[in-house]
């Protein structure tokens, strides 16, 4: 199998501006956060997550449990605002038994397979 095929992004869910793809060379799911039209990064996190472990958004744990919301939304407003879309910031976080991280670029990788992942990890 030769690399561009295996490194190939299946779509898994398009209801959104980004549409859910994965990534089976990782395992991992990849969005990204709207930024035509504000979106909060917390609440692309929360669809995406769903998605991925197949229930509603509603019957998630509290994702304030894991990271706060708020704090999220202001970093990645902050990374649009001040142009370095480009940088390599990111930031990972367990979440409903996946590891999430959002890039400053605001693409959201998400594996299911390592909630675990050591806890949180900041990238700046």
């Amino acid at each position: 199998m030769s690399k561009t095929t295996r490194d190939r992004l299946s779509p898994v869910d398009d209801t959104t501006e980004w549409p859910l793809t994965y990534k089976k060379r990782h395992g991992t799911y990849h969005t990204r956060c709207a930024d035509t039209d504000y979106e909060p990064v917390s609440t692309t996190v929360l669809m995406a997550v769903s998605s991925v472990v197949g229930t509603e958004p509603d019957d998630l744990e509290s994702l304030s449990a894991c990271v706060d919301p708020d704090a999220l939304n202001a970093i990645v407003v902050n990374w649009y605002e001040d142009g370095s879309r480009a940088s390599d910031g990111s930031i990972t976080f367990p979440f409903n038994e996946c590891l999430v991280t959002v890039h400053a670029d605001g693409e959201v990788v998400i594996d299911p397979d390592h909630s675990d992942g050591g806890g949180r990890r900041v990238h700046l």
